[in-house]
């Protein structure tokens, strides 16, 4: 009887590089696997290699007296590029898969567990062979001699650390093992146990699969068919997000909807617009500066600092704003725009004045980084100093103390789409609001023409919801459009089930919001394939309505992936009622599909007829 082991990758630093000899003498003798055969080991020309890739070094050996041991040993990765096929013939016939790895060399040990470990996971899993996965080499310490403990961590971003190398074999369904070095000890004594314990299981296995020639039986044994793996379900793919986008084109060009305008304190002239909603759900200083009375006698010039405005935490005095309320009849007001209260904000800071779009975009925009508002800030004054304090200001805006010099994201404005949250479902600002099944749903409608294209039109255009503020919504249920706006306000959707996920993507079809759709996707996705095979049985969902709908709706990817997973599950679907509702086409793609086929139900069918004839021949002999 004879064993055949495949080892793969280099227990040595750096492996095999471009340009070397893929296996030398040298290297071979003193590698792993031919320490623990010791002088036994005996290495056979490329001619009588399995491979005809000369990357593949074949020697044989003895053990237990009477065992042939025939090891091929690759230390090179590279052979699962170029001949893929060829390594998963030699791998099909192995009885013991030896990994090396080098903890000196985690770039390679990077390669391996990002792209080479995912192509060997489901064929190792499918055969089932045993896989030994060994660390060689001890961790480096700079300030001592070498460390060979796993918590040394000292020398993590240079060694492979033991947490890496036990979760990489954890994914393999490997045998982990370090060896601090090649010397007897250690390859005997852990190793070579090891291996031992393999090989001898192996033997039990090979004997037990040929009980027939044993008692001298010549009757065959029928094998039985082999299982394919169900095709891969296909992936749902989603846009990404657009929230700052959105945003940005709301302070370019939503001026229809714009409630804040900005002028110079010197000369009075106009500087830009904005949206009192937005503002104020990003920063502090602007809810202290425009929330307050909203009914006075005259209009009252305030400043939202008294003093030399630290008293209360806040920043300077740099704005100040007119409580004077601008209606339809006031000359400035953007047309078409519903008549209410505009506020007139004075900025007072020169620097402020030169840099308030930069400011104001990096306010909406949300995704800028500190770096990158600094650097438009140095383009346009050419002045550091005037830089840093305008940057100072800026941070008071936010509600933010000054820290340590802008390290790397650590002041970044965590806005995006948690800036809009305080809005969501909040009157604080609120311009219409729409009638959902009885219930009132407060909303703004500078953050819906942002997000929604057919809610600018609908506000924009010439429609009743453009001069109206209350907003009656019909077909839809007031849980899935509150869904339906907490997307629009802070990029998100978690539907709690598969039918509320189907109802959020019927309203966001509805309303042309193709992001909001993909999501919805992935959720319906994401629970039915979490539901195990006793539970889609017994389900009251039924799938191929869900089908009806993805293809009633446009989602074209849910469509596809519902046809696959209905053929993943065929003999579960199959025998609905509902899987009469298929069209002829449906049908046809399900056949097409679906596991497992009938080809392997009739050999299934064949080999069950075959073992029933000779266990009748059997004890007819008997």
């Amino acid at each position: 009887m004879s064993i055949h082991i495949v080892a793969l990758g280099s227990e040595c630093p750096g492996g095999v590089r471009p340009g070397e000899e893929a296996m030398g003498q040298g290297q071979l003798q003193g590698g792993l696997l031919w320490s623990y055969l010791g002088h036994g080991a005996v290495v056979g020309g490329p001619e009588e290699s399995s491979l005809s890739n000369s990357a593949f070094m074949e020697y044989t050996s003895r053990v237990f007296g009477d065992v042939t041991v025939v090891v091929q040993d690759c230390p090179s990765w590279d052979l699962l590029d170029s001949d893929w096929a060829g390594v998963r013939s030699v791998l099909e016939q192995a009885d013991i898969l030896v990994i090396k790895y080098s903890v000196n060399d985690k770039l390679a040990f990077q390669q391996v567990r990002n792209g080479y470990a995912p192509r060997l996971r489901p064929l190792l899993h499918h055969w089932g062979m045993p896989v030994i996965l060994v660390a060689v080499g001890s961790r480096l310490n700079d300030e001592g001699p070498p460390c060979t403990c796993p918590l040394c961590a000292s020398d993590w971003s240079s060694c492979v650390p033991h947490s890496e190398g036990l979760q990489l074999s954890r994914d393999l369904g490997a045998t982990y093992l370090e060896l601090p070095s090649l010397n007897h000890v250690f390859v005997s004594r852990y190793f070579g146990s090891v291996l031992e314990y393999f090989m001898i299981q192996c033997l039990k296995q090979k004997a037990n699969d040929r009980p027939e020639k044993r008692r001298g039986n010549k009757l065959n044994e029928p094998r039985p068919p082999h299982l394919e793996q169900p095709a891969r379900l296909p992936p749902i793919r989603v846009e990404e997000s657009s929230f700052s986008q959105d945003l940005q084109w709301l302070l370019e060009r939503g001026v229809q909807f714009a409630d804040v305008a900005f002028y110079a304190g010197d000369s009075g002239k106009e500087l830009g617009w904005g949206h009192a909603a937005v503002l104020c759900a990003v920063s502090p200083y602007f809810r202290q500066l425009l929330l307050g009375p909203k009914a006075r006698e005259r209009p009252i010039s305030r400043c939202a600092c008294r003093g030399d405005g630290r008293g209360d935490g806040g920043p300077p005095s740099l704005l100040s704003t007119w409580d004077g309320g601008l209606g339809k009849e006031d000359g400035s007001r953007p047309d078409g725009h519903l008549a209410g209260r505009l506020s007139r904000l004075v900025v007072k800071d020169p620097l402020l004045c030169l840099c308030l779009w930069e400011t104001l975009m990096f306010l909406y925009r949300g995704a800028w980084e500190w770096e990158h508002l600094q650097e438009a800030m140095g383009e346009k004054l050419n002045n550091s100093l005037a830089v840093a304090q305008l940057m100072d200001r800026i941070r008071s805006f936010l509600g933010r103390d000054k820290g340590p010099r802008d390290t790397p994201n650590a002041r970044a404005a965590q806005l995006g789409p948690q800036s809009l949250v305080n809005l969501f479902n909040s009157p604080l600002y609120s311009d219409v609001i729409f009638m959902v099944q009885g219930n009132v749903l407060p909303a703004h409608r500078a953050v819906l023409v942002a997000r929604c294209d057919v809610m600018a039109a609908m506000f924009s255009g010439k429609y009743a919801e453009a001069r109206s503020r209350v907003v009656p919504i019909h077909g839809v249920s007031s849980d899935t459009f509150l869904s339906f706006l907490e997307y629009l306000y802070t990029d998100t959707c978690c539907p709690a089930s598969v039918l509320q996920a189907m109802a959020v993507l019927v309203c966001a079809e509805m309303y042309q919001v193709k992001r909001l759709q993909h999501l919805c996707e992935v959720c319906v996705c994401a629970y039915l394939q979490s539901m195990p095979s006793r539970e889609l049985a017994s389900t009251s969902i039924s799938v191929i309505r869900l089908l009806r709908r993805a293809k009633c709706h446009n989602a074209e990817q849910l469509y596809v992936w519902l046809l696959h997973f209905i053929a993943n599950n065929y003999l579960i679907f199959s025998h609905k009622p509902d899987f009469l509702e298929l069209s002829e086409e449906e049908r046809e793609q399900v056949e097409r599909l679906r596991w497992p086929s009938r080809g392997y139900l009739q050999e299934l069918s064949e080999y069950q007829q075959r073992r029933r004839k000779l266990k009748k021949s059997r004890c007819l002999v008997m």
